[in-house]
């Protein structure tokens, strides 16, 4: 099979992984590789795991579940995501998500246009061991607030 040389493949377990907040991103695609229209990352969430409360202000967010179950708040709107639940997030709209089950939770995630993927590796650290997640510091928490508005991100207060 010949590949066009712009062309990305990824055979299964491949990929550049980082931990964000305890959980595992391994990056598929990102922007220099799409000519900045998008960026594919695989998300594996820990049980408890969550993002804060934020908002885009650049890109669009979606997201598909693959195994497992996660809890997302959408605005005002609580939504139970299942396998094969897909999930749009427009520039602009509050959202998070929260793994509530004690199974790890599997989803692909799209960011349009691509340049977010910078910012979780920049908050992330490079995952060498990819089955055991570190534990989450007040520290790591604020490196993500502080670095939010380099990307256009507002992380909310919590209510």
């Amino acid at each position: 099979m010949t590949i066009n040389e712009h062309a990305v493949l990824l055979q299964p377990g491949q990929g550049t992984s980082y931990w964000v907040l305890g959980d595992l991103y391994t990056f598929k695609t990102v922007g220099k590789e799409t000519d900045g229209k998008y960026s594919l990352i695989e998300i594996v969430v820990q049980p408890s795991g969550e993002t804060p409360l934020h908002i885009h202000s650049r890109e669009a967010e979606a997201f598909y579940i693959q195994e497992g179950e996660l809890e997302f708040q959408l605005d005002d709107q609580i939504v139970v995501a299942t396998e094969g639940t897909f999930l749009h997030s427009p520039p602009g709209q509050s959202h998070k998500f929260v793994n509530v089950g004690s199974t790890p939770t599997k989803m692909l995630c799209w960011l349009t246009p691509a340049g977010l993927e910078k910012f979780f590796m920049e908050v992330g650290t490079p995952a060498d061991n990819l089955s055991v997640p570190p534990s989450v510091s007040p520290a790591d928490i604020q490196r993500v607030i502080a670095t939010a508005p380099k990307y256009g991100l507002e992380i909310l207060p919590l209510c």
